[in-house]
């Protein structure tokens, strides 16, 4: 799908996922149908979701944590599918550099970063090393909730 320019606002518009799409074609000057369309086509293609995202910092005992991880073999995508699915995983990178990926996991106190390397990373096999960063501030980072 060509991502053109009216696509591009249009997502800009959305970053305010309340706002209707009635509310777009006014300010984008075009029809409430043409946003509807292309919004639809949009996630259809999975380019955009319309999703509730929260501020990790502003949910008690919620922490984000970024983790690198180094991998014995070069199955980068098949190993980042499947520590996709794992509990409190918001996204995987394939990556260059030290790391072979970049996970963002959201954790609490009921199921910390113990829980998170014994429970979830332990199903993962060939996993050779990992380093965790713990963020102890976030500035705009907003995620969907995982947990």
């Amino acid at each position: 799908m060509n991502v053109d320019e009216l696509n591009i606002e249009i997502i800009r518009q959305l970053r305010n996922g309340r706002k209707s799409f009635d509310e777009i074609a006014k300010e984008l000057s075009i029809t409430p149908n043409t946003v509807r369309t292309r919004a639809k086509r949009l996630m259809a293609e999975g380019i955009l979701d319309i999703i509730g995202v929260i501020d990790p910092e502003k949910i008690d005992n919620h922490f984000l944590v970024i983790m690198g991880v180094k991998l014995k073999n070069m199955n980068l995508v098949k190993k980042a599918q499947d520590f996709r699915k794992l509990r409190g995983v918001i996204s995987v990178g394939v990556v260059t550099g030290q790391f072979d990926l970049i996970l963002t996991v959201l954790l609490n106190n009921e199921f910390g970063l113990l829980e998170f390397m014994a429970k979830e990373v332990s199903k993962v096999s060939d996993v050779l090393s990992t380093e965790t960063f713990i963020v102890y501030k976030n500035y705009g980072i907003k995620i969907p909730y995982t947990l």
